[in-house]
């Protein structure tokens, strides 16, 4: 018996599907193709222009509202209470303190020190622990701050001191944009001791990270 042998029919050569191919497309009419180059080309065009818009929103969100402004602290000492003694004095002095927050989100802070000097020497101080502050809220605080001075001249009436206010907290925005800061502020002034007021108050204001 004589086996059937299969018979395995050629490939069409690579050549001839790409002629046909070619055929095709010569096929098509010409104002197709040139429609579909101009859709090509329009949504190209589109696609770029939307990116253009959301790269420019990035930037100016980054640039404005979650851009990280420094918080603006503020101080105004009221009128004390004044207690001479012999050659010093014990002394009441209000501190009307407000921390605004320019910001979108919220402010910290772990510790404020407001510290009262006569010359180089420390004769009161306060502090305040922690605390925080809205996305652009105002926090006003009313502390009163205790001053003792044993040798001192009080023959003119007037008593001139210092102050030095230091806050230390952060502001995170979004979820990387964080950023510690540190608000100093300066103070000079007059007491009174005979109407018990504080006059020519003078501040100065700092921020550093």
């Amino acid at each position: 018996m004589y086996e059937k042998k299969e018979q395995v029919k050629p490939l069409a050569p690579v050549a001839a599907a790409n002629h046909l191919e070619i055929e095709s497309n010569a096929a098509l009419p010409p104002e197709f193709m040139t429609r579909r180059r101009q859709t090509c080309i329009k949504f190209t065009g589109c696609l770029f222009a939307v990116l253009s818009v959301i790269v420019t929103i990035l930037l100016v969100l980054t640039f404005t509202v979650f851009h990280v402004k420094d918080p603006i602290l503020n101080i105004d000492y009221k009128n004390s209470n004044i207690r001479t003694l012999d050659r010093g004095l014990n002394a009441t002095v209000e501190a009307d303190i407000s921390i605004r927050n320019p910001n979108v989100a919220l402010f910290k802070f772990s510790n404020m020190t407001t510290i009262v000097y006569y010359g180089e020497t420390i004769i009161g101080q306060t502090e305040a622990m922690f605390g925080e502050v809205g996305a652009r809220r105002t926090l006003r605080m009313n502390v009163s701050i205790e001053l003792r001075l044993l040798e001192v001249d009080l023959s003119f009436g007037i008593l001139s001191i210092s102050s030095y206010t230091r806050v230390v907290g952060r502001v995170k925005i979004g979820g990387g944009n964080k950023r510690s800061l540190v608000v100093r502020m300066n103070c000079t002034m007059n007491l009174n001791v005979s109407s018990h007021r504080v006059e020519e108050l003078s501040c100065r204001r700092r921020v550093s990270l």
